[in-house]
């Protein structure tokens, strides 16, 4: 094949692919004005919340999953942060509902539309979004900073979420660690805790993997884990690294941790 016609092909393919980016675009700007209806409808009492809910979470995975496919990765974030903003949606929701789901809208629209430049810092937007429904915030004062939890759902990751946000601390959750070396380098959260146990990767992997490189080396991670003190696998872990154990220790080791870490 020519090299002329390796540039036809090459520029026909990224036609291909702009024009599907582009109707993505469109797509998802149609479904998010059509939600931003409904959430009116609500308001007036002719949908039901929690209707209204499982389909906006239903269009922020979709949304999340194409928007990675075009390298739209605030898109992305934003999307997954709106997902875990109604994951434990209580039965009756808060006023503050109505504003953060118009602020959730309005943000994706203008990500889609290319108002806001994807070249731009992320971490300063997620940090700017509402905090997440289902946590009764009482007196609780939110502070800005963001910890990322790796760790697979579970009984076990909600304990720490709910500790994390005792203290005020605004948390994400992913639950793999290839998924996380993104999260992280996109959001630069203030605290990665990782399970040491994490299919496909290993968390103690990802734990030195994000120690080593140059734009991560700096956030502070801790490690989670059930294992035994002594074992030979932690002993990997740099020594900056804090290791928090479950059981009966883990609130003091995690106090110790946030401690260590100018955390509180």
């Amino acid at each position: 094949m020519s090299e002329t016609t390796n540039g036809h092909h090459s520029k026909g393919a990224q036609e291909v692919v702009e024009q599907m980016r582009q109707e993505f675009v469109e797509e998802l700007v149609e479904t998010v004005q059509s939600m931003d209806i409904g959430l009116d409808a609500v308001r007036n009492g002719r949908q039901d919340i929690h209707e209204l809910g499982t389909g906006i979470r239903r269009i922020a995975l979709m949304c999340r999953g194409q928007a990675s496919n075009f390298g739209m990765h605030q898109l992305s974030t934003v999307a997954h942060r709106l997902d875990e903003y109604l994951a434990q949606m209580p039965d009756q929701p808060p006023p503050r509902i109505w504003d953060d789901l118009q602020r959730f809208f309005d943000l994706l629209i203008r990500l889609a539309e290319g108002k806001i430049a994807e070249e731009g810092e992320p971490s300063s937007m997620v940090r700017s979004l509402p905090a997440k429904l289902g946590f009764d915030l009482g007196d609780i004062e939110i502070r800005n900073v963001e910890v990322l939890l790796v760790m697979p759902p579970g009984a076990q990751t909600r304990f720490v979420e709910r500790e994390l946000q005792q203290c005020g601390y605004r948390v994400s959750q992913v639950p793999d660690s290839l998924r996380a070396f993104g999260a992280v380098v996109q959001t630069k959260p203030d605290l990665v805790i990782i399970s040491a146990v994490m299919p496909a990767l290993e968390g103690i992997d990802l734990a030195m993997a994000l120690s080593a490189m140059p734009s991560t080396r700096n956030i502070p991670l801790a490690v989670i884990t059930s294992l035994d003190k002594d074992d030979e696998a932690l002993k990997l872990l740099p020594k900056r690294v804090p290791v928090l154990f479950k059981g009966a220790s883990f609130a003091d080791d995690l106090f110790k941790a946030l401690d260590s870490l100018f955390l509180i």
